[in-house]
């Protein structure tokens, strides 16, 4: 009863302050309220009590006042998925680094640290989701490892996700990427599934198109942040799906679906990032930027600024924000413009976000999380590839995770194909550092457009084995060997030279330092690549999207060669 005798109390401040007979804790005065329903501006004063907003449209007095004259108040933005290891920050970083661009709540898929750590990496995100400032809300892991077709560190059966299931911060079935698994009926795919029936199912269904979608869709899968074209979303917008226009580090998305973003279908398109690192936050911004540049494209600010609260509420069943209205969570993102989404202040929850209030936090420790790379040394010799008459080489293209399958003549040395500068066709190859089969894995890639050295990365979607790039063995050799000896990380290198690294420690993909310090390391890190060359201008992440055995259409893990549209090896 003294619960109950609780929440009425509770209750009753919320209406009484929302009444006005009584002070509100906090009132924004003479502030634009900016209408995501008409898209209507209006002078008011918003009051809030505790976590909720209890008064709009009306004037307040507050125990506490600001005067928010010439601002613009939109609801708090929702990034509807996104893994936070690829930030490569620990999620207190991530709150601290992306709260100030107006994300108050964030959905994550902890499958990276997963795929590394199993239940114990699933357990600190849940852990240091009670902590954060910004909402941050976990779509269960439902893929590790993603397929069967590479070595990784963890496996979760249905069994390992239950324990999980009533945890405050969990949403539902994160992103089901191994899609043909669904289609052809597997068995531990379809136990998942049912478990979570009648609950959120992320999606995750590239290029799938036609039948096979009503298939994927059946399900009861429900969104989608892989389309890359305005054709396949539509298809998707129109047998229910909502999409998530993605606009990330690697995955740009959004030039060729903005057009997608319409008043008709704005209701079934939210926002996301996927995997966006502070060197990209600070040069561009996070969802203030996707909301800018879909403005730019002649979205109406209504229809963007709803994608980014209201809809992507409703899509995953946060029914308590969203909205700017009394009884709604105080989620409230203070503008200085609305088409330029130029943030001046940000509240959370009721919270009015400041350096102090980061400041009380408190933190999670990853203990048993730092020590996962178990990989034996390399050298050249080890990445050594077999002639063929005809070879099959990854084909990158910038700013797509999508990879063709091409097919070129490579010179051949005493049976071993070479390298060919002419043709940008250089090495890769996957390193086992798990521990447990001490697998490697060679081919060629074009698109980087190296001429010298090499890039390695513990970031190697979703398995996370090292990969690594380059125009010499040699290189190729000392990067890997480094990346080892660094518990993780990204290393660049030459000859047996490195050139800049950064330590990533926590599972092999996050850093222990404040976000500052992991932008200039990236800085550093993109000036040693540019410096052999490479015309990429994310290369880390691409690299980490090689071994990606779920995305179309050449890939390479730890075992071999990968084609995805037959879902086979072929190497």
């Amino acid at each position: 009863m003294g619960s109950r005798q609780q929440k009425i109390a509770g209750l009753k401040t919320l209406i009484d302050q929302g009444q006005g007979n009584a002070p509100a804790d906090l009132v924004l005065k003479n502030v634009e309220l900016f209408s995501v329903i008409d898209g209507s501006l209006t002078k008011t004063d918003i009051a809030i009590s505790g976590e909720k907003i209890v008064g709009t449209y009306d004037t307040y007095e507050g125990v506490k006042e600001i005067d928010c004259s010439g601002k613009i108040a939109v609801p708090g933005f929702i990034d509807t998925h996104l893994h936070v290891e690829s930030s490569l920050v620990t999620p207190f970083e991530f709150d601290r680094c992306v709260l100030p661009h107006g994300v108050t709540t964030a959905i994550c898929d902890p499958h990276e640290i997963a795929n590394v750590t199993g239940a114990a990496g699933i357990k600190y995100f849940l852990d240091s989701s009670l902590e954060t400032i910004l909402d941050l809300r976990v779509n269960l892991s439902s893929c590790v490892p993603a397929t069967q077709f590479e070595t990784a560190g963890a496996r979760l059966e249905i069994d390992d996700l239950m324990p999980f299931k009533d945890h405050p911060s969990v949403i539902g079935l994160a992103e089901f990427m191994n899609f043909p698994g669904v289609l052809a009926g597997d068995p531990d795919a379809l136990a998942k599934i049912a478990e979570f029936e009648g609950e959120h199912i992320d999606g995750h269904a590239p290029l799938v198109r036609g039948k096979a979608l009503n298939g994927y869709l059946a399900a009861g899968i429900r969104t989608d942040h892989e389309a890359t074209t305005a054709e396949e979303a539509l298809e998707k917008i129109s047998k229910g799906m909502t999409i998530l226009i993605r606009e990330g580090s690697v995955s740009k998305d959004l030039d060729a679906l903005a057009p997608v973003l319409t008043p008709e279908r704005a209701s079934f398109v939210a926002l996301c990032t996927d995997d966006r690192n502070p060197l990209d936050i600070a040069e561009e911004g996070h969802l203030d930027s996707l909301i800018k540049r879909l403005i730019a494209h002649g979205c109406a600010p209504r229809d963007v600024y709803r994608a980014a609260s209201w809809s992507a509420a409703n899509a995953f069943g946060l029914r308590d924000r969203g909205l700017l209205a009394p009884g709604w969570r105080a989620d409230i993102v203070l503008l200085n413009d609305l088409e330029s989404c130029d943030v001046d202040q940000v509240i959370s929850g009721g919270r009015v976000v400041t350096n102090e209030l980061f400041a009380s936090r408190k933190l999670v420790e990853p203990e048993g999380l730092l020590d996962s790379c178990h990989a034996e040394p390399v050298h050249a010799e080890s990445f050594r590839v077999p002639a063929q008459r005809e070879t099959s080489v990854i084909g990158v293209k910038q700013g797509l995770i999508i990879t063709e399958h091409l097919r070129m003549d490579l010179p051949v040395e005493q049976n071993f194909s070479q390298i060919d500068l002419g043709q940008d066709a250089i090495k890769v190859a996957v390193v086992e550092r798990h521990g447990k089969t001490g697998n490697i894995a060679t081919g060629f890639v074009n698109g980087f457009g190296m001429t010298a050295g090499a890039i390695a990365s513990s970031v190697g979607h979703d398995s996370h084995n090292i990969c690594v790039v380059g125009a010499d063995e040699e290189a190729m050799a000392t990067a890997v060997n480094r990346c080892i000896a660094l518990r993780g990380g990204f290393v660049v290198a030459d000859g047996n030279q490195v050139l800049a690294e950064m330590e990533l420690p926590l599972a092999g993909l996050m850093s222990l330092e404040r976000f500052e310090v992991v932008k200039e390391r990236l800085e550093e890190l993109r000036a040693a690549a540019k410096s052999l060359n490479c015309v990429l201008p994310e290369p880390f992440l691409q690299v980490a999207f090689l071994p990606l055995p779920v995305i179309p259409h050449l890939k390479i893990t730890d075992f071999g060669l990968f084609d995805v549209s037959s879902f086979q090896l072929i190497q």
